[in-house]
């Protein structure tokens, strides 16, 4: 689809449509560039409040992935107003600025429109050095992949909504999924990397992919390594699958080959569409310890390498067991 619009000829486009990234990034100035994202989307709880902090902390992830720093968003707004009442629309507007003003960032302003689905979402703006701007499509070989939050997102509240889900795993998928990525923003900016992006609705693999694609690489990763969220294996086994958990299967299944004999289970959660969820960073292999350390010194969810980089194979990307 973006391929019929026009081509953008202003040198001042640091990042615009031509690679899969996570935001635009326009320069200002020698030391001054803006971050320009947007995302959305419905209901992934029940919980109104907690709603809004998961897509207000969505929509923040972007510009923490190109290693911007939010400084100020627009509400987006579609909710059913004729059938149901504004508190619920209150109470999510009201989760979306308690993570909004933990990333020191601030809501000036947004735009609503009656809709028969709820949604909601963020358009952020943040400020980054524009030779300090992160990409997903800069990954080297040798390279190493860390990754800072757990998965199965996917699996946890899609169980959740057909009524079988532990506690346990849900309440660490909420955790997870309303955490800033600040703090991996922060000790990849600190340590040094060469790319990064968040994991969100095309999974692991599908972002993986991208990355891969964009850099002219292969990603290889190890399906052993990838931490998970409590419990995710039940909820697997029950067949709890998002819907895009197969369209992301088919959108990489050209470009990846599967080797020696990965747990299912693991394959599956690789596929699985993530919400709001950690950083994928690129670090260069003799960094990745510190990176590491950085990371849980700051407070992330975790911080463990699940990949590395090599020079283009036959293939983008390598899901090894």
């Amino acid at each position: 689809m973006l391929r019929d619009l026009p081509r953008i000829h202003d040198p001042n486009v640091l990042v615009g449509t031509e690679t899969a990234d996570d935001a635009g990034v326009y320069r200002l100035t020698d030391e001054l560039a803006l971050v320009q994202t947007i995302d959305f989307f419905p209901p992934v709880v029940d919980d109104p409040y907690l709603y809004g902090q998961i897509a207000a902390v969505n929509s923040l992830s972007d510009v923490y992935a190109m290693g911007g720093v939010p400084k100020t968003a627009l509400n987006l707004v579609g909710f059913p107003d004729d059938q149901l009442p504004m508190s619920l629309l209150g109470a999510i507007l009201r989760g979306g600025a308690e993570r909004t003003a933990a990333a020191e960032c601030v809501i000036i302003g947004g735009h609503t429109v009656r809709d028969a689905e709820i949604k909601f979402g963020m358009s952020v703006t943040g400020l980054v050095h524009p030779q300090k701007v992160f990409t997903n499509a800069n990954a080297r070989p040798g390279d190493k992949l860390v990754l800072t939050k757990p998965l199965g997102t996917g699996f946890v509240t899609t169980g959740h909504k057909r009524g079988w889900c532990p506690q346990e795993a849900f309440d660490a998928a909420i955790a997870s999924m309303t955490a800033l990525n600040k703090p991996g923003r922060d000790a990849m900016v600190e340590v040094g990397g060469h790319a990064a992006t968040d994991i969100t609705g095309f999974g692991l693999a599908g972002h993986a992919y991208e990355m891969a694609e964009g850099s002219g690489a292969t990603l290889v990763i190890d399906l052993n390594t990838l931490p998970l969220l409590p419990r995710v294996e039940e909820l697997v086994r029950k067949g709890y699958y998002t819907r895009a958990s197969k369209t992301n299967a088919a959108f990489v299944a050209p470009g990846l080959r599967i080797q020696g004999k990965p747990d299912p289970m693991r394959l599956d959660v690789f596929y699985d569409a993530q919400t709001s969820g950690g950083l994928m960073i690129c670090v260069p292999g003799e960094n990745v310890d510190a990176l590491v350390q950085k990371c849980k010194a700051n407070g992330c969810l975790t911080a463990v390498v699940i990949g590395e980089v090599t020079a283009r194979q036959d293939v983008s990307l390598v899901a090894k067991g």
